[in-house]
C-alpha cells in the first residue's frame, strides 16, 4: 500500500478488477468510468482505455488491435506503453530508471498478476529487481503506485521511480489546467493549450511547494459543468515532478512521482524495497465542476482522516499577538473567543524555549518558563472550562542556531561540508532522515501532548531545503525521500498514540498541500494571505482538486496591515472565510462590542450551514473575476450560496446567479426572506442576491419543501 494512504483512512468499497480469459487483459471500473490495460505476447504492457465505462468484451476488442509498425526512428511502444522503463526501443520519458554496478536500464519480464479484493498487482522481474505495478479503483478515481524490491545481491540505485504514467486517448486540441503561485498567492488557476513537447511542473524545494500543487487536468472543450476532463493528483509531500508530454504523433502522456530530477532517489541494498507515492487519476464527463466534486468525494471517503466529522470554528492568536505572548494575555483572548462562539483556541508561535522572536528557540519544545511558569496545562484547562478545545503551533522539522538543540547537536541539520549553512527565517532544516532526530522529535512531541490536554496541533514548515547534505552517509541524497517518509511515520505514530488530537498541515500557508499529507492531517492552512478578496482567487483554485472540508480560512483585522492595506467589512471577511473551515485570527481585544456581537452572529450562522459547506457538493457558480462571484453547496435538501461582489461599475445591474444541482420539479424556501422559488426557475433564470457597491457579500440558505 502506498505510504500516502493509511488503512484506517479508507472506507470499505470493494470494486474488483475484471480479468479476461488468459489473464492478460485487465479492466477496472467505477460508477461511470473504466480503466483497461493489456499484456502482449511479447510481455509489452499496453494501455488500452481510460474514460467512459466499458465492458470486458470492449477491452478485449481493444487488445486485439495490433500495435502500429514504426520506422527505425520511432518506437511502436511510445505513447502506448503503460509504464515505460529506461532501455530498449523507447524514446519517451522513462518512468523507471535503475542503475546497477554501472549498468543502466531495465529489461523486465512478466512474472504474475494478483487480484486481491479491489487491488490489482502486476509483477515483473529483471536481474534481481522486482517491479510491482499496483492499481485500485475508488469510485471513479484510479489509484496507482509502484513497489520496487531488490531481490539480488548487488545494490540497486533508483535514479527515477515514478508512480505511474497516464495515457490519454487521441483527441485534437488538448488544453492543460494547473495551479501555480508563490507565498501568499497560492493555487492560482491557469489554462492554456498544450503544445508539442513536455510541460514540467514540480518542486525541487524538499516540500510540496507554494509554486505548484501536484495536480493537472486536461480537456479539449470542457466548461465548468460539461465535457470530458482528465485529472491526475500526486500524493507526495517532498520534492516531486509531473511531466505532461504531447508526443510527435499527438498522443499525450502524464508521468509523475517523487523527486524533481533523475539524480537519484535511493540505493536499495539486498532485501530493501521502495514504495512510490500514490498517483491518482480521474476521468469525468461533468466538466471541471464534475471533476472537482468527484475529487472532493474521493478525499472525504478515502483520504482525509475522520472526514465525516465537522471541523470546529477556531481562533488563532498569531496576528493578535505575534511573539509577545503570555498565559494571562492568551487567557484574555480565550474569553473573548468563547464569547463569539469559537470552539477551538490555538496558541501560535512564541510559547516555547527562548522564542521571543524568530531568531531563537526552534527545537526546544518546552513551554517558556517566564511566559508559562506552570506549563501549558493551566491555560489548556481554562480554555476547556470555557467550552473550547485547546491547540498549539509547532515547527518540528526546523531548528534555530540559537537553541539548546543546535548547540548540542549541530550535526543534526542538513549541511554540506565546507559550505555555508544557509538560513531562511533565521532557521536551519533538521535532517529528519536520521534516526536519532526522529527519536528526539518523537520524545519531545509525545511528551508535549502528554503534558497538557492538547486537542489540536498546527504543524508548520517555514523554509525550503538548501544545502541538503548529509556528510556521514554513503548515499546522502536519500535524505530527500527519507525526510518525507520519516515525517509520515512521525505523524502516524503521534496520531496512534494521541487519537484525540487533530493536526493541521501548514507551510508558510499553502506550501505543503497534497494527497499524502492530507491522509495524515485533518485540515490545511490554505495561505498566509488572509485578505478576503485575495482569498476568493486562492479558494477558487484550491477547490479544483481539494474539498472545502480541509480548507482553513480566517477572518482577520481590517485594514489588512499584513499584506495590502485593504479595508473590508466584517461581513465581507466572514462570508469569504465561511467558504471553507472558518477561523478567526484578528486581535479580539481591539474589537468593539458591536463588532464582537456581529462576529457572534456570523459564527452562529456558519455553524448552521457548516454541514452543507464541509460535506456537501460544491458548485462554482461564477469565478472571482472582478464583479460578482459565488459558490454553492448542496447536501440533501439543503443548499447554501455564498456570493461576493467585488465592484459594481457605472450602476450596472448585478446579474442573477443560475444555481446548479437542484431538482427542477421541486420548490425551495429561502430562509433569509421566506420566499418560495421553483427549482427550474433557479436553474435557468437564477437567484437575485441583492448585492450592490464594492466588497459586498451575502449568504443565502435554501431548503427543498
Amino acid at each position: 500500500m502506498p505510504e500516502t494512504v493509511k488503512p484506517e483512512a479508507l472506507k470499505p468499497e470493494i470494486v474488483k478488477p475484471e480479468i479476461a480469459e488468459g489473464g492478460r487483459t485487465w479492466l477496472l471500473s467505477g460508477p461511470t468510468s473504466s480503466y483497461a490495460l493489456h499484456l502482449t505476447e511479447a510481455d509489452e504492457l499496453i494501455h488500452l482505455h481510460w474514460g467512459p465505462r466499458i465492458a470486458l468484451a470492449d477491452a478485449e476488442a481493444l487488445a486485439g488491435v495490433p500495435l502500429e509498425g514504426r520506422a527505425s526512428f520511432e518506437s511502436h511502444l511510445d505513447g502506448r506503453e503503460e509504464y515505460p522503463a529506461e532501455g530498449g526501443p523507447r524514446f519517451v520519458r522513462p518512468a523507471l530508471s535503475v542503475r546497477t554496478a554501472g549498468r543502466r536500464g531495465t529489461e523486465w519480464t512478466f512474472e504474475a498478476y494478483e487480484s486481491d479484493g479491489d487491488e490489482l498487482r502486476l509483477r515483473f522481474g529483471d536481474a534481481g529487481l522486482t517491479v510491482v505495478l499496483h492499481y485500485r479503483m475508488r469510485g471513479d478515481v484510479v489509484e496507482r503506485w509502484v513497489t520496487l524490491c531488490n531481490d539480488g545481491d548487488e545494490p540497486q540505485e533508483l535514479l527515477r521511480a515514478d508512480s505511474a504514467t497516464w495515457t490519454l486517448p487521441e483527441r485534437d486540441g488538448w488544453r492543460l489546467s494547473q495551479l501555480h503561485g508563490r507565498w501568499a498567492a497560492e493555487s492560482r488557476l491557469v489554462r492554456a493549450p498544450l503544445a508539442y513537447g513536455e510541460k514540467v511542473i514540480g518542486s525541487r524545494r524538499g516540500h510540496t511547494g507554494h509554486q505548484h500543487l501536484p495536480w493537472v487536468a486536461l480537456d479539449t472543450d470542457a466548461t465548468e459543468e460539461r465535457g470530458e476532463v482528465y485529472g491526475c493528483a500526486l500524493g507526495w509531500s517532498g520534492s516531486w515532478r509531473i511531466a505532461v508530454a504531447q508526443l510527435p504523433d499527438a498522443r499525450v502522456q502524464i508521468t509523475g512521482g517523487a523527486g524533481y530530477d533523475d539524480s537519484g532517489l535511493l540505493r536499495l541494498a539486498a532485501g530493501e524495497s521502495f514504495t512510490a507515492p500514490l498517483f491518482a487519476g480521474l476521468w469525468s464527463d461533468g466538466g471541471f465542476g464534475g471533476a472537482s466534486r468527484a475529487w472532493h468525494a474521493y478525499q472525504r471517503a478515502h483520504v482525509v482522516p475522520d472526514a465525516e466529522q465537522d471541523r470546529p470554528v477556531l481562533f488563532n492568536s498569531w496576528e493578535a499577538t505575534f511573539f509577545d505572548i503570555s498565559e494571562e494575555q492568551q487567557a484574555t483572548l480565550a474569553r473573548r473567543a468563547a464569547e463569539i462562539g469559537v470552539e477551538l483556541f490555538v496558541v501560535d508561535d512564541g510559547w516555547f524555549g527562548a522564542r521571543t522572536s524568530d531568531r531563537a528557540g526552534l527545537g526546544d519544545w518546552r513551554p517558556n518558563p517566564d511566559r508559562f511558569p506552570h506549563g501549558l496545562k493551566p491555560l489548556a484547562d481554562q480554555v476547556h472550562a470555557l467550552g473550547m478545545q485547546f491547540g498549539i503551533w509547532v515547527e518540528p522539522e526546523m531548528v534555530n542556531p540559537d537553541s539548546e538543540l543546535y548547540r548540542a547537536h549541530p550535526d543534526w541539520v542538513q549541511f554540506q561540508t565546507g559550505r555555508k549553512r544557509t538560513e531562511f527565517r533565521n532557521q536551519l532544516m533538521l535532517n529528519l532522515a536520521r534516526e536519532d532526530v526522529q527519536e528526539y522529535l518523537w520524545e519531545q512531541l509525545d511528551g508535549l501532548l502528554s503534558s497538557a490536554p492538547v486537542d489540536y496541533v498546527k504543524w508548520d514548515f517555514n523554509r525550503c531545503f538548501t544545502d541538503a547534505g548529509w556528510p556521514d552517509d554513503p548515499y546522502p541524497q536519500r535524505l530527500w525521500v527519507d525526510h518525507v517518509r520519516a515525517l509520515y511515520a512521525l505523524l502516524d505514530r503521534l496520531r496512534a498514540a494521541h487519537p484525540g488530537v487533530a493536526f493541521e498541515s501548514c507551510s508558510g500557508g499553502g506550501g505543503r498541500i497534497d494527497l499524502g499529507v492530507l491522509s495524515r492531517t485533518d485540515q490545511v492552512w490554505t495561505s498566509d494571505n488572509t485578505d478576503p478578496l485575495d482569498r476568493l482567487d486562492i479558494q477558487h483554485g484550491f477547490t479544483q482538486i481539494h474539498p472545502a472540508r480541509v480548507m482553513a480560512a480566517w477572518v482577520t483585522d481590517s485594514p489588512n496591515t499584513q499584506l495590502n492595506g485593504r479595508v473590508s467589512s466584517l461581513r465581507f471577511r466572514f462570508v469569504s472565510a465561511m467558504a471553507g473551515v472558518l477561523g478567526v485570527g484578528g486581535d479580539l481585544s481591539e474589537w468593539s462590542a458591536e463588532e464582537l456581537a456581529e462576529a457572534r452572529r456570523w459564527v452562529d450562522l456558519y455553524k448552521e450551514i457548516r454541514p452543507v459547506v464541509q460535506h456537501g457538493d460544491l458548485y462554482r457558480l461564477r469565478p472571482p473575476a472582478g464583479g460578482l462571484s459565488a459558490v454553492q453547496y448542496v447536501r440533501g435538501d439543503e443548499t447554501v450560496v455564498l456570493a461576493w461582489l467585488q465592484a459594481q461599475r457605472f450602476g450596472e445591474p448585478v446579474p442573477a446567479l443560475r444555481l446548479r444541482g437542484l431538482d427542477p420539479t421541486a420548490s425551495y424556501e429561502c430562509r433569509e426572506t421566506g420566499e418560495i422559488h421553483r427549482g427550474a426557475v433557479l436553474l435557468h433564470h437564477g437567484l437575485r442576491t441583492g448585492l450592490r457597491g464594492d466588497l459586498d457579500a451575502a449568504v443565502v440558505r435554501l431548503r427543498r419543501i
